[in-house]
C-alpha cells in the first residue's frame, strides 16, 4: 500500500525483520501496552458512576473486548502483515473507509500519552501536595520525550521487568485484600457485583470509561512481522492478553470495592487508589503502589507516545502528512524527533486535562475502530471468501454481530463531551480525506507499514543511518 499523493524519500537496504517473538513475548508486549494496573486509573469516577459496581462493569467491557479480540485475532490470521484496525478496515471496505478508521484510531495514539501524563501528576500530586500537579505532568513529558528521541531500546529489554513488577503488586494486593476480609468478616461478598439501588444505565455508562483499559491489546497485532509463525502465534498472543488482562482487571476491581464499597466515601476520585491501598495494606502498600504505578505509568507514556510517533512518521514519509514536520528523521539520533516533538506539545494538554473526559474521548476511537473490525470479518468471510455452513455462520455473521452490539452499546454511552470532540476530530478527518482525494474523486492515501519500515511498534528504535527497526 503506498500513497499516491507522492512519498518521502524511501529507504533502501531495509533489512527483514526477524521473527523473533513468540507467544510470550507477545503477550508481553500486550500486557506492557493495556497495564495490568490500569484498573486503578479510572476506579475511583467509575465507582461513582457505577454506585459502586466496578466489577459488573468490567464484566460488560470484558465480554466485549474478548468477543473482539476473536475478532482480530481470525483477521491476522487472514492478513498475517503489520497494521490493526486500519489495515483491516481498508481490505475489507476500501480505502476512505480504512483512512477514517485510522483517523479514528489516531484519536487514541495521541491521547494516551496524555492521559498517562495526567495521571502521573495526578498520583504524585497527591503523595507530594506541596509540588503542584503540572510540574510533575511537565518533568514527565520532558524526561519521556527525551528517552523517545535519544534512546528508547532500553524499554524493550524492560518489558518483562515492568510487567512482572505490576503483577507482583497484583498479588500482593489480592493477598492484602483476603486478609482485609478475614479482619471483617461483615464485608459483603456480592455487593461488588450487585447491590439494591442497581441501574443497568449506570452499568453500562462505567463500561464505556473502563474500556479505556483494555486500549492496546490489538498493538500485538502490529508485530506480526517479526512473530515466528503469526498465524499461530499472534491470534493467540491477542486473546490470552484480553483474557490476563481481563482477569487481572476483575480480580483487583473486585477486590477494591471489597476494601472500600461505599462510593460516596472516596474523597478524591482521580486519585482514589491511594486511598484504597491505605485502607487495605497501610503506608507500606501505599508506598509499594506509588513506585509500580509511577513505573507502569512511565512505561505506558514512553511506549504509547513512541507508537503515535511511529505511526506519526509513517504517514509523514507516505505524504499523507507534511514530511517536512512528520517523514525525516534525525541524522544524530536517528528517530523521528519532528513528530516525537509534536506529540509531546499535544500532551501538554495535561496540564488542563479532565481525566474522565480523556478516557471516556480515548474509549470513543477505540471503540468506534472495534466495531470496524466486527464488521470486516462478516465482509471478508462471508461476502468476499463467500464461506458457508453453520459454524461460519457462528463465527463470522453471530459472534462479530454480538460483538457490534456490546462495542455500540459501549460506545452510546460515553459522555456528551466525547461525542463532541469524537465526531469534530472526525470530522476534520473527513475534511482532510476530502482535499488530499479531490473531494473524493481519487483514491484514498494509504500508509505503508510494511514495505520500508518496521511495523508500528510501541518499542521502536533507528539503529541504522535513516533506517526505521
Amino acid at each position: 500500500m503506498h500513497s499516491r499523493l507522492g512519498r518521502g524519500p524511501t529507504i533502501e537496504g531495509e533489512p527483514r525483520l526477524r521473527r523473533a517473538l513468540g507467544v510470550a513475548g507477545l503477550v508481553a508486549f500486550g500486557l506492557a501496552y493495556i497495564d495490568p494496573l490500569a484498573m486503578f486509573d479510572t476506579f475511583g469516577v467509575v465507582s461513582q458512576t457505577t454506585h459502586g459496581h466496578v466489577p459488573t462493569a468490567y464484566i460488560v467491557t470484558f465480554l466485549a473486548m474478548l468477543i473482539t479480540a476473536a475478532s482480530y485475532a481470525v483477521l491476522v490470521h487472514a492478513y498475517p502483515s503489520a497494521g490493526s484496525a486500519y489495515t483491516f478496515a481498508r481490505r475489507a471496505f476500501g480505502g476512505n473507509v480504512g483512512f477514517l478508521t485510522g483517523w479514528a484510531l489516531m484519536l487514541d495514539y495521541l491521547l494516551l500519552p496524555l492521559v498517562n501524563y495526567l495521571l502521573i501528576g495526578i498520583y504524585l500530586n497527591a503523595q507530594f501536595p506541596a509540588i503542584p500537579r503540572p510540574v510533575f505532568c511537565l518533568g514527565a513529558i520532558a524526561l519521556v520525550t527525551t528517552v523517545n528521541i535519544v534512546g528508547v531500546v532500553i524499554m524493550n529489554r524492560l518489558n518483562f521487568v515492568l510487567v512482572g513488577l505490576q503483577l507482583l503488586f497484583v498479588v500482593v494486593f489480592i493477598a492484602v485484600s483476603m486478609l482485609f476480609l478475614r479482619d471483617h468478616p461483615d464485608a459483603s461478598l456480592l455487593q461488588p457485583l450487585y447491590s439494591a439501588g442497581f441501574q443497568g444505565g449506570d452499568i453500562l455508562g462505567g463500561a464505556a470509561v473502563v474500556a479505556l483499559s483494555f486500549v492496546g491489546f490489538d498493538a500485538v497485532s502490529t508485530m506480526a512481522e517479526e512473530a515466528r509463525n503469526p498465524r499461530r502465534t499472534v491470534p493467540l498472543a491477542i486473546i490470552l492478553t484480553v483474557l490476563i488482562g481481563g482477569a487481572i482487571f476483575l480480580a483487583v476491581s473486585y477486590c477494591a470495592t471489597v476494601v472500600e464499597p461505599d462510593y460516596r466515601a472516596i474523597t478524591a476520585p482521580n486519585a482514589a487508589a491511594l486511598q484504597i491501598v491505605v485502607a487495605a495494606g497501610g503506608n507500606s502498600l501505599q508506598t509499594f503502589f506509588v513506585v509500580a504505578y509511577m513505573c507502569a505509568c512511565s512505561a505506558a507514556a514512553l511506549s504509547s507516545q513512541v507508537s503515535v510517533t511511529r505511526v506519526l512518521y509513517a504517514m509523514g514519509r507516505d505524504g499523507v502528512l507534511p514530511h517536512a514536520v512528520f517523514g525525516r528523521v534525525s541524522q544524530r539520533f536517528h528517530t523521528p524527533i519532528g513528530a516525537a516533538l509534536v506529540v509531546s506539545v499535544i500532551s501538554t494538554l495535561a496540564l488542563i486535562a479532565d481525566l474522565e473526559t480523556m478516557a471516556s474521548i480515548v474509549s470513543f476511537g477505540a471503540l468506534a475502530a472495534f466495531t470496524l473490525v466486527h464488521l470486516a470479518v462478516t465482509k471478508h468471510f462471508l461476502i468476499d471468501r463467500r464461506r458457508r455452513g453453520w459454524r461460519n455462520w457462528v463465527l463470522y455473521a453471530a459472534m462479530p454481530a454480538v460483538g457490534v452490539v456490546l462495542t455500540g452499546w459501549l460506545w452510546t454511552n460515553l459522555s456528551v463531551g466525547a461525542f463532541a470532540i469524537g465526531f469534530a476530530w472526525l470530522g476534520i478527518g473527513a475534511a482532510y480525506l476530502a482535499a488530499l482525494t479531490r473531494g473524493f474523486r481519487g483514491p484514498a492515501p494509504a500508509v505503508d507499514f510494511d514495505a520500508d519500515a518496521a511495523p508500528i511498534d510501541t518499542h521502536v528504535a533507528l539503529t541504522k543511518e535513516g533506517t526505521l527497526q
